[in-house]
């Protein structure tokens, strides 16, 4: 069994929900010595997230932004954790709900997304930065 691991950076994005399927699969290149195994693809942080979704129309980014606008809103007087802007437990509360991580089958060294799928960095905060992701792909 081989076992890869590459850690890189993702450029900062704006508050919003955006496919970054080629970001990944270009900061991986040992991927293509998989045939068939396992990416897990894991975002290092708590107010961004990631999920698998609609690669193809963007309005169905935007509804998703729209969405979880409307479940998890700002300016809640019930929150405490407020220290860095009313953007702040928003976003932790919808990274939770979305989660760190993806995972994905490999087949023939590519990931085995169906047709209309891709890799969404979910962006919940106004000014979040740069995203730390960590790739780790296994398999024969």
């Amino acid at each position: 069994m081989k076992i890869f691991q590459q850690a890189f950076a993702i450029r900062e994005r704006k508050r919003g929900f955006h496919l970054i399927t080629d970001e990944v699969v270009n900061a991986f290149p040992e991927l293509k010595e998989i045939n068939a195994g396992i990416c897990q693809v894991f975002i290092q942080h708590t107010s961004a997230s990631l999920t698998i979704n609609e690669n193809a129309d963007p309005t169905v980014r935007v509804d998703f932004e729209m969405y979880f606008n409307k479940a998890v809103p700002e300016n809640d007087p019930d929150y405490e954790h407020d220290y860095e802007g009313s953007d702040d437990m928003p976003a932790h509360l919808k990274a939770a709900l979305l989660g760190a991580s993806v995972t994905i089958p490999v087949r023939n060294g590519k990931l085995a997304l169906g047709t209309w799928q891709g890799i969404y960095l979910c962006e919940h905060r106004n000014r979040g930065g740069q995203r730390k992701i960590m790739v780790t792909a296994w398999g024969e």
